[in-house]
């Protein structure tokens, strides 16, 4: 009898379940917003409403805003719009009706699951609710008392049945520049019509979740392939979200993965909305482009830099330049690229130092020139920016965004061109994806409130003047200048790490009045350091089908530097000038006395000995353990590094000896038989000499008991090599 009636209750609740389905289906739905401009915000609004097969209608697309400024009291044109509307409606007992905004509003859920949530609240209207009494602060104590939840009135969402909704709009007069907010609120505040139109707030966001003044309520979580927001408060999952407020960027950071944007399992499935493809169109027909490139500051590895600028796989016919160098120092690179590869591109304009036009002014002019030369996009590149990629511009034209910047990164630095979050007074915060980002352990195209050092702009900003970029706001850098204006005016700023693009070059520490001074940039730009001065062959040395070169008896031989590092190493030797005069007696040394004497300069006379130090330790050291197997010292300890110099009339040699140190390298500088005759190296044990010396390469050594060795006799020209006693 017992499972008899269990069956029944079972039977019972499933058909009221299965009614309930079909009357959720049986009644008609529409979501209505108000938007005068198809903003980036309301794209991505229109994207939800699609994901969610909702039907939407939108009111006053292309009409003139009539509202006034929504950062202060507003919006009646709003509910004057709606009252139109929702005259077709006002005799259909069944129809429902949801009104959001649009620029900063996503939706999260499907209509059958709106509904569900709406019949719960068992109310014929239901608004959103948020913890913040606005525009009027004063009517807070008429407010009713709400044991849990948030307990002020918010327009921005509300969801009921149109018969009531278009009574309670018309219930009395508001003009397009008066405060819907509180139009709504003083209805619901009249306990009468509240109780006539049968009024709720969703005071827990079961529906809708404003985030002003509530970001930290909510998490954003994953579930499988679906990304969804979570009211840790109240322990509900919001099927609409407004970044209502100062909370709009917390939306924006949100709107990355809602809605179907991004999942662990999928990444970005919104990158390719709205996207273009240049694959299929003939070189001809490619957009025309500006490149913008700024020299604001002594920039190290600026050579290369112009390279990647000329290496861009884009029809040079198509780009435009437009280049202001504010640092006399980089005058000669930058003639000499204008010099050698002017006429490759369709127009080029520079502004020198010269010239005295600030980087402010400089940035607008070349805003300027952009529009004078009628281009469809706009690419901003500081002196900083690498773009390794030579795709990069092509793949962020394919974005198709109002601007997107591709993501770069000082290498093993956390150090970005853009931030994910900002503080209260507009600086940088970090976002809690941004280290996610900046891994690439998510890949996608990130809505973020600041970029910078490169960027694509589309012309559809520069060309509208009420989005057109601005530099020039004397409270702010340039670029936090351009920054805020973009937020200020809703232009979304995308970063863009589906693709590796580049780094950033870090000039803090960039002293030109040193020789070749990007040699001293190990420490801070270790990247850059190594594509030009390491040995191209450097990481062959750790072949494992490879057997390290041994000229002599555990004397080991490797390529480690390439001819530009000899060359300019030589250079700032000699530029100091300063050469020990090859006595004994020596004041640099700790004593004032060296037992075996050398014409040399240290490195701590020039300024080297921590790049050095480094040097040794990221390079040699690696090495040294691969062929002497068990000696670790990390870092390794060197008070001795200096470079020295053999001339037939100087000093042309130098006597056996013992090295004081653990283990010797010694680096070839120059040239045998070329810039140089004899020379070389005996290992006086083993009676083996080194003397057809290469370029670049490194001999390592043991120093103490068992390798006695003499510098040979230099016959004509000068020797130059570099020594390291490592770890005495």
């Amino acid at each position: 009898m017992k499972s008899q009636l269990s069956r029944i209750t079972l039977l019972f609740f499933l058909v009221v379940f299965v009614e309930a389905i079909a009357n959720t289906s049986e009644r008609e739905f529409l979501l209505l917003t108000v938007a005068t401009n198809q903003t980036d915000g309301y794209q991505r609004f229109i994207r939800s409403v699609g994901i969610y097969d909702i039907p939407a209608q939108v009111l006053g697309m292309n009409q003139k805003w009539l509202g006034g400024d929504m950062n202060y009291p507003g919006g009646g044109f709003k509910i004057n719009l709606l009252k139109k509307e929702l005259l077709k409606y006002k005799d259909d007992p069944e129809k429902i009706i949801m009104f959001t905004d649009s620029y900063d509003v996503i939706l999260l859920a499907p209509v059958e699951k709106i509904l569900e949530r709406f019949d719960n609240l068992e109310a014929r209207v239901v608004f959103s609710a948020e913890g913040l009494c606005w525009p009027d602060q004063s009517l807070e104590s008429l407010y009713p008392r709400v044991q849990k939840g948030k307990r002020f009135l918010n327009s921005g969402g509300f969801i009921g049945y149109a018969s009531q909704l278009y009574d309670i709009i018309t219930s009395a007069e508001i003009k397009n520049t008066d405060d819907d907010q509180l139009f709504f609120t003083k209805i619901y505040l009249n306990e009468e019509l509240r109780e006539k139109f049968n009024i709720k707030l969703d005071h827990r966001s079961t529906i809708f979740q404003n985030l002003n003044g509530a970001t930290s309520d909510v998490e954003l979580r994953f579930k499988g392939r679906e990304a969804y927001l979570q009211n840790t408060v109240y322990n509900t999952n919001p099927l609409v979200v407004h970044g209502n407020g100062h909370s709009k960027l917390v939306l924006n950071s949100l709107g990355n993965y809602l809605a179907n944007s991004w999942n662990p399992e999928d990444g970005c499935l919104s990158c390719w909305d709205n996207s273009i493809g240049l694959e299929d169109k003939p070189k001809t027909a490619y957009p025309k482009v500006l490149i913008a490139i700024f020299i604001e500051q002594p920039t190290p590895f600026l050579e290369e830099f112009f390279q990647k600028v000329l290496n861009l796989e884009y029809p040079k016919n198509k780009l435009h330049l437009f280049i202001h160098n504010n640092v006399k120092f980089h005058e000669e690179i930058v003639n000499q690229f204008i010099l050698k590869h002017a006429d490759s591109y369709k127009s080029v304009k520079r502004i020198e130092q010269k010239d005295e036009i600030k980087e402010k002014q400089a940035r607008s002019l070349a805003i300027d020139y952009f529009q004078t030369k009628k281009c469809d996009y706009y690419l901003n590149i500081d002196s900083e920016a690498h773009l390794d990629n030579p795709n990069s511009l092509a793949l962020l034209i394919v974005q198709n965004r109002s601007i997107v910047a591709p993501l770069l990164l000082r290498p093993y630095k956390a150090w970005s061109n853009f931030w994910g979050a900002l503080t209260p007074d507009g600086y940088y915060a970090r976002s809690s994806d941004y280290m996610d980002i900046i891994h690439n352990e998510r890949r996608g195209l990130w809505n973020v409130p600041y970029v910078s050092a490169c960027y694509l702009i589309n012309a559809s900003v520069i060309n509208n003047p009420e989005t057109r970029p601005i530099y020039s706001d004397e409270q702010l850098d340039p670029d936090m200048s351009f920054c805020k204006t973009m937020r200020d005016r809703n232009v979304f700023m995308y970063v863009s790490n589906r693709m590796d693009f580049g780094h950033l070059v870090n000039g803090d520490n960039y002293d030109t009045t040193k020789t070749n001074s990007e040699m001293y940039q190990l420490l801070d730009n270790r990247w850059d350091w190594e594509q030009r001065y390491l040995h191209e062959n450097y990481s062959e040395n750790f072949n494992p089908n490879k057997t390290a070169m041994q000229p002599c008896p555990d004397v080991y031989w490797f390529p480690i530097v390439n001819p530009r590092f000899c060359k300019e190493f030589i250079e700032i030797m000699e530029a100091f000038g300063q050469w020990s005069d090859g006595t004994n007696k020596d004041p640099r040394l700790l004593g004032g006395y060296e037992n075996v004497p050398t014409r040399d300069i240290h490195m701590n006379q020039v300024g080297l000995e921590p790049l050095w130090l480094e040097f040794l330790k990221q390079y040699v050291r690696p090495l040294q353990e691969m062929v002497f197997t068990g000696y670790i010292h990390d870092p390794p300890r060197s008070l001795m590094n200096f470079v020295v110099r053999y001339r037939p009339d100087e000093q042309p040699s130098l006597r056996p000896h013992h090295d004081s140190s653990t283990y010797t390298i010694n680096i070839a500088l120059n040239r045998p038989n070329i810039d140089y005759k004899g020379g070389g190296c005996r290992f006086i044990r083993y009676n083996c000499s080194v003397t057809d010396t290469r370029l670049g390469w490194m001999l390592l050594h043991p120093g103490r008991l068992t390798h006695y060795h003499e510098g040979l006799r230099v016959t004509s020209g000068t020797r130059y090599i570099m020594i390291s006693f490592v770890d005495p």
